[in-house]
Formats: C-alpha cells, sequence, structure tokens
C-alpha cells in the first residue's frame, strides 16, 4: 500500500467559483490532479486531502465534489478546512459520503497498518487574537492523538494530518510541534499555503519528523508520496 497527500482542491461543481483566476498554476490543475491521480493510486492505496475540499456553502452544494472524490481510486481520508464551510458536522458529512471516504475529526481512522490522525489547527501568526481557537484546536489534536495511542500496535505508521501548518512562517517549533513529538509520529502532512510567493517548503524536519507540504498548487498538482508500506 502506498500513501499519498494532495490538499486545497477548491472544488466548485455546484457554484460559480473558478480557481483560475488566481493565476497559471490553477488552469486546468483539477484534470491534471486527476490524471496523476489516475496513474498513481491503486484501489488498495491511501490518499490524504487535507482540507479546503470544496466551496460549497451546503452539504448539498459540496456533495457533487466529493462525489467526484468518491470515484477516484484508493481509500481517501478528508479534515476539515477553513473554507469547507458544508462541513457543519461529522454524522451529517458521513450520511453523505460513501465508503472509501473516511471522516477525520477528533479521532483516529486505520487503514491497514496506517493510522491517521490529526485536526485543522489554526494560523499561529495571530496568535494572540485567536488565542481560544488554538487552544480548541490544541485539545482536538490531542484527542485525536490520544485515540491512537489507544489504537497503536507494533509496526504500524501514524500520520498526521492538518489543514493549517503546525508551525508559524519561520517554521520553528511550537506547542503543535512538540505535542506531535511527544507522541512519535511518523509524519505530518499539511495545506492551506498558497501562491508562488508564499514562504513555504515542500519538506521540512522538525526533532526528526518530516513535515510536507501538500497545496495542490504548490506541488504542480501531483500527490505527493509520503509512504509505501
Amino acid at each position: 500500500m502506498k500513501v499519498f497527500a494532495i490538499s486545497d482542491l477548491h472544488l466548485s461543481s455546484a457554484c460559480n467559483k473558478p480557481m483560475d483566476i488566481f493565476g497559471s498554476s490553477w488552469e486546468g490543475y483539477w484534470e491534471k490532479i486527476k490524471t496523476d491521480w489516475a496513474v498513481k493510486v491503486s484501489d488498495d492505496d491511501l490518499v490524504l486531502l487535507c482540507g479546503d475540499l470544496s466551496w460549497g456553502m451546503t452539504l448539498e452544494e459540496a456533495k457533487p465534489d466529493l462525489d467526484q472524490l468518491a470515484c477516484l481510486k484508493g481509500t481517501k481520508v478528508i479534515i476539515k478546512g477553513n473554507h469547507d464551510y458544508w462541513w457543519s458536522s461529522l454524522s451529517k458529512v458521513k450520511s453523505i459520503v460513501v465508503d472509501s471516504i473516511l471522516c477525520l475529526q477528533n479521532d483516529c481512522v486505520r487503514v491497514g497498518r496506517v493510522l491517521v490522525c490529526g485536526s485543522r489547527l489554526w494560523a499561529l501568526s495571530g496568535a494572540d487574537k485567536d488565542e481560544k481557537i488554538i487552544n480548541r484546536e490544541y485539545l482536538r489534536l490531542q484527542l485525536s492523538l490520544e485515540k491512537m495511542e489507544q489504537m497503536r500496535k507494533d509496526g504500524d505508521w501514524v500520520v498526521t494530518m492538518c489543514h493549517y501548518p503546525p508551525f508559524d512562517v519561520n517554521m520553528k517549533e511550537s506547542d503543535f510541534t512538540r505535542l506531535l513529538s511527544e507522541h512519535n509520529v511518523d509524519a505530518v502532512v499539511y495545506g492551506h499555503l498558497h501562491g508562488k510567493d508564499c514562504r513555504a517548503v515542500k519538506c521540512v524536519e522538525i526533532e526528526g519528523i518530516p513535515y510536507y507540504l501538500s497545496s495542490c498548487d504548490l506541488v504542480d498538482n501531483n500527490l505527493i508520496l509520503l509512504k509505501e508500506m
């Protein structure tokens, strides 16, 4: 089994919000992603989708986008991004997705020997004014990691997925990264960042843990390979 990741698809089947207004890197991007997906992913593989999946404001608007993901190969694990306003509750989202899509919120899911945990997190650059939100996201991440510890067995590979990067623009340690290190996760994947001028690198290592960027426009609209089991 291979584990891939990509994020920030910003699909808009049911609403008119084309992404190519943000630059040439978004022209035909979804077709490029689907082509790359078809080449790389088998039915036995796992794809992590780290938030901002659909511009839909309601579940009804987001469903055509989720249906497109359902048609693609592999098991998909999704989390909520800051623009996923359609994600009102976990139970409602689960009610409209097919079995090949697993929803992650305050828990951990197992796919073979891979344990997937994580949370949306929040931007650390506004730490003072957003302290309450950051503290809440810290608790949500903690819940997910604690659930992972209950499920963890010898030989498991643990990956944490989040939407926001778990560090600031300087990519230094944070309360989030320290928590991830305490729980000895094997890898972290995140998204949210966009544009050629943003301060981002495709992979940074903190305390021996690789942190992978998966925003589609910054990874050339290709799925990134995290692990081959």
